[in-house]
């Protein structure tokens, strides 16, 4: 699964409204509507905000 299908899968599933989501994150609502229902990529920023709230972590692989 990738970011963006984790992201949508844990918005979908919270039970939590995406304005509160995006309140709480302190990013756009409308980028947030765009994600979910446009296919809209996301900046590493707001995917970072996103999975930090759902309890996952960015971590950068040793090698390459």
């Amino acid at each position: 699964m990738d970011i963006l299908s984790t992201i949508r899968e844990e918005i979908n599933n919270s039970g939590l409204s995406r304005y509160r989501i995006a309140k709480e994150l302190e990013i756009d609502q409308g980028q947030l509507h765009r994600i979910m229902e446009k296919n809209q990529s996301l900046y590493c920023e707001t995917a970072e905000k996103l999975l930090m709230y759902f309890g996952y972590e960015l971590k950068k692989r040793k090698g390459k």
